[in-house]
Parts: structure tokens; C-alpha cells; sequence
């Protein structure tokens, strides 16, 4: 099972890395596009996986909500929230305004 979720988790890191700047996925847009749309928690635990890999930008995938539910697991009180408005992305009470602005829809690859 251990090489199973290896796999899917370098899958999603893939797509992960081609967020572009500036924009932002949901864990559930990556499950959909590897194909595999009910994984969404796991998806949240790859990207919580991800935080010693300095290319993948973790702090770009939120929840379907724009909420930033994967902050604690970034060093600092307020580092995940500090790197998207780095990037122009407001976001006020741990939620990013204007999601349909900033969201980027992965391409489906089954």
C-alpha cells in the first residue's frame, strides 16, 4: 500500500507544481483530474506530506471554499496566507476573496 501512495502522492505533487503563480487549486480539482474525484482527503494529505519539498507550492491548494485549511501545517502563524498575498491573492479570515478570479482548474489526465 506504501508504494500505492507514493505514487498517487508524486501524482498529485505533479500537478500541484503547475499551479501558476498568482492562482490557486482545491484538493478536489486534483483528485478530479488524476481520475480519482472522491480523494480529495487524500489529496490533502499528499499536499500536508509536501512540506519539505520546496517545489511543490502547497500554500496554492485550499479547500472548494478558498479556505486555507492546510495552514497549520506550514511553519509560522501565518506563512500559507503570507505567500499567497505575496502572489496578489487577498485573503481575509483564513478565506481567499474573489476564489472565481483566482482559481485554476487543473486538465483532467485518467
Amino acid at each position: 500500500m506504501a508504494n500505492q501512495n507514493e505514487n498517487f502522492f508524486e501524482k498529485v505533487y505533479s500537478i500541484a507544481r503547475q499551479i501558476p503563480y498568482g492562482k490557486v487549486t482545491s484538493y478536489g480539482a486534483i483528485a478530479k483530474a488524476l481520475g480519482t474525484a472522491r480523494s480529495a482527503r487524500m489529496v490533502g494529505w499528499a499536499m500536508n506530506a509536501a512540506h519539505n519539498l520546496e517545489d511543490v507550492p502547497a500554500h496554492r491548494v485550499v479547500n472548494r471554499k478558498g479556505l486555507l485549511t492546510g495552514k497549520h501545517h506550514f511553519d509560522g502563524t501565518n506563512l500559507m496566507q503570507q505567500l499567497l498575498e505575496s502572489e496578489g491573492i487577498v485573503v481575509i479570515d483564513n478565506q481567499i476573496i474573489d476564489l472565481d478570479k483566482h482559481f485554476w482548474e487543473p486538465e483532467i489526465r485518467i
